[in-house]
């Protein structure tokens, strides 16, 4: 089966999509929407152009939306799609708040043939898909701890427009926009992390969402991951440390367009003798970024039916923005200023 996709916002994260789609025959983009397109419409071969994500789902004849909206849209746009019968796919993050996704969870709840996606593309990266099999095969024992480290220059680029500045709009700062991915692998290798402790800082940029999250972190049985997001890194930086009982995984850059994080790279150090002896290391490099047609082959497997949503469902949705939201209160200064309920 083909399945026709309309993709709602067409800036760089909606063309990246689209040609991962058109790389895979389950897919055919016939629709595509953004707002940019009334002051500055183009023509694409073949494929319906509107300016309007709505007039899309109302004038198209689809099976697929994948929504790549700012975040004020996001929730809206993907439980429109849900309620027009559509499969939908939503880039992170999934919504401002943990609030916003409850409507979309009790949709599912009551039409549970409808599937959604969300695209913690991370997880699809090669190299973290050789990290996660190491430490799923019990080879290297449990997960101790983790640290890592996600940062970039600031807090807009020259292709963004300033709504990520404004807490209304975005719902959150660089912790929301790019930390989300670090702290879902982080539950994704070592569990739910219910003990979270933090300082947010909006001290350098001055905006009104935070430039810089540091926080602490523990989980029910015992597993520590420390996090620094920030948005003063001054060169961009990926970097994931897992302490396992037999050694350690060292998660360094990651293949992008840009190649701004640069080399991929999965350091492996292990030793059978525990704390004795010199460790064995061998270093993994990939020169590929596989993600996006990984991730897009992921979700044309659950829509055939020949498989489950386990990386991106609205659980893991639901999970990472409730975390999110302890990391913004744990600071009391931040809670109070942004999370008063009195």
């Amino acid at each position: 089966m083909t399945f026709k996709v309309g993709i709602a916002g067409y800036g760089i994260v909606g063309k990246t999509r689209h040609k991962a789609l058109d790389s895979h025959q389950s897919f055919q983009v016939v629709a595509v929407s953004d707002i940019n397109f009334i002051k500055d419409p183009i023509a694409l071969d073949g494929i319906n152009v509107y300016s309007d994500y709505k007039d899309l789902l109302n004038q198209e004849d689809l099976d697929v939306i994948f929504i790549s909206l700012p975040n004020k849209l996001a929730s809206a746009a993907t439980l429109d799609g849900l309620k027009k019968g559509l499969h939908v796919f939503c880039e992170k993050p999934p919504a401002r708040s943990l609030a916003e996704l409850n409507p979309i969870k009790n949709f599912l709840d009551e039409n549970t043939d409808l599937r959604l996606m969300y695209g913690f593309n991370h997880r699809f990266h090669a190299s973290i898909m050789d990290a996660i099999m190491i430490i799923k095969d019990g080879s290297m024992g449990e997960v101790v701890n983790l640290r890592g480290v996600y940062g970039k220059s600031n807090m807009i680029s020259f292709n963004q427009t300033d709504w990520r500045t404004k807490r209304s709009e975005s719902g959150g700062g660089i912790l929301l926009d790019q930390g989300i991915h670090m702290l879902d692998l982080m539950r994704y290798f070592g569990g739910d992390f219910n003990n979270v402790h933090s300082y947010i800082s909006n001290s350098f940029w001055n905006f009104d969402v935070e430039d810089n999250a540091y926080v602490m972190m523990k989980s029910d049985k015992g597993v520590v991951a420390q996090l620094m997001s920030s948005a003063t890194q001054w060169q961009h930086v990926f970097n994931l440390n897992v302490t396992l009982e037999k050694g350690s995984l060292v998660l360094g850059g990651l293949r992008t367009s840009s190649k701004s994080y640069g080399e991929e790279t999965l350091t492996i150090i292990s030793s059978e003798d525990g704390n004795e002896g010199t460790p064995e290391v061998e270093k993994r490099s990939y020169d590929k970024d596989i993600s996006w047609d990984e991730e897009i082959k992921s979700f044309a497997e659950v829509l055939s039916g020949s498989d489950k949503i386990e990386n991106g469902s609205i659980y893991e949705a639901l999970k990472i923005m409730e975390l999110i939201e302890k990391i913004y209160k744990a600071d009391p200064e931040w809670k109070d200023k942004y999370y008063n309920e009195s």
